[in-house]
């Protein structure tokens, strides 16, 4: 415990300070009344200070607000009082004290830079961006302007004005601001621009300064998209080594195994990322789409199926599932799925999916009708067109297969077959 003779050598600002440090919260609160009723303007500055770092904002607040009344024109006050109001979630009440601090006053880039991270917050992204340039004007040389500038148009997805804020930065040897990487925001900024090759190198230079989660999974995410599957394949193995809880990376290890021709191994991150985040509709249809490539039918049907009880609209694994049906001839499956999908505006697939099942199980009337719902959307498409003109031909709808074997015959008229059909039907 403090002695009281080292107590007695502070004053009452320091001596409230190392109460709360102390958790002694009721002598503390007598300390910060005498520095109210009695304490010299630099104690009360120091005490603002020091109590909007341990959260004590109310107070804080109140320090800065009696040393305005004495100095209103202080520029510094204003900014330590308009920063405390935004963390206090009252930027409303913080605008005034920013827009008063004058172009004189050294305070005033800070000010610009506060305003600017306002209006970000509000979407007002251009009014932002004015704020900083002018900020940049004033102080060309000053990195943080820099930062915050790439930083907005990261916001913006402006990618490749943020890469010039990044470069900038980087070039002057601000390798670190804000406790933020720069090379891993240049990574990111030109990975999300689509630069994923220029990308890599600023990914690998921010994981030799420090192994981060996030940046080791873009720097993999990025392996992938540029194609260098194998190196994505590490990235994300030392991820999951590293952090197994990380959800994301296991699809992504999924798809680099299968472009690497590594299905088993691709099935068994699926897997893994299952047991973790059994809620993840994207590891279910993907997993089933592996299981169809490794052969295993009764195991892609479990996945899809799994896939829909976790999101009942999910259109890609009901036409997928659909697909696996249709191949196994189990049309009645097919219906149960299309159904709760053909209402609204849906996918004209389902039409004519149960168009095809309609017609296997010799429901010739809705069979009709699905391909007529399907018509408009695959006018031009040969498959359907085969499908539906062969059907009209069994039905025989002579006119409306004319047409159809018309359109067949303009998309491909080589094909003898058709013309044969077509010819046939014209001559009857």
């Amino acid at each position: 415990m403090r002695n009281r003779k080292e107590l007695n050598t502070l004053n009452a600002a320091e001596i409230m300070i190392k109460l709360i440090e102390e958790q002694k919260f009721s002598e503390a609160k007598i300390q910060f009344n005498k520095v109210i009723a009695s304490g010299s303007d630099e104690e009360r500055f120091f005490l603002a200070e020091e109590l909007a770092r341990y959260g004590y904002l109310e107070e804080a607040k109140s320090l800065y607000e009696i040393l305005l009344e004495s100095y209103p024109d202080e520029g510094e006050l204003k900014l330590g009082l308009a920063e405390l109001l935004i963390e206090m979630d009252l930027d409303d009440q913080a605008y005034p004290y920013l827009q008063s601090i004058t172009p004189d006053d050294p305070n005033y880039p800070a000010a610009l830079l506060l305003e600017a991270d306002l209006y970000e917050m509000q979407g007002l992204y251009e009014v932002s961006e004015n704020k900083l340039l002018h900020a940049k004007e004033i102080v060309p040389d000053e990195p943080i302007v820099d930062f915050a500038l790439g930083e907005l148009y990261m916001t913006q997805g402006r990618f490749l004005e943020a890469t010039r804020c990044f470069s900038s930065l980087l070039h002057a040897n601000k390798n670190e601001l804000a406790n933020i990487d720069i090379n891993s925001r240049m990574a990111e900024a030109l990975s999300a621009g689509g630069a994923f090759e220029e990308a890599l190198p600023y990914y690998e230079k921010s994981l030799k300064n420090k192994l981060d989660s996030n940046t080791l999974f873009g720097f993999g995410l990025t392996s992938y998209q540029a194609g260098q599957y194998q190196k994505s394949i590490q990235a994300f193995k030392q991820l999951r080594e590293m952090d197994p809880d990380y959800h994301s990376l296991y699809l992504y290890l999924a798809k680099s195994y299968e472009h690497e021709e590594k299905l088993a191994e691709a099935l068994e991150a699926v897997t893994a990322g299952m047991t973790l985040d059994d809620f993840n509709k994207e590891l279910q249809f993907y997993g089933g789409k592996l299981a169809l490539k490794l052969g295993d039918e009764e195991k892609a049907e479990l996945f899809f199926r799994q896939a829909l009880a976790l999101d009942p609209e999910y259109v890609e694994a009901a036409l997928t599932l659909n697909k696996l049906f249709l191949h196994q001839e189990k049309y009645e499956d097919v219906i149960d799925i299309s159904q709760p999908f053909i209402q609204g505006a849906p996918d004209p697939q389902f039409y004519w999916d149960s168009a095809i099942s309609l017609e296997k199980m010799e429901n010739f009337e809705e069979a009709l009708k699905q391909y007529q719902l399907a018509y408009n959307d695959f006018k031009n498409n040969q498959d359907f067109l085969v499908d539906y003109g062969y059907f009209l031909l069994e039905e025989g709808r002579r006119e409306e297969a004319i047409q159809i074997f018309k359109g067949l015959v303009q998309l491909n008229p080589n094909n003898e077959e058709w013309i044969s059909v077509l010819d046939r039907l014209l001559d009857e």
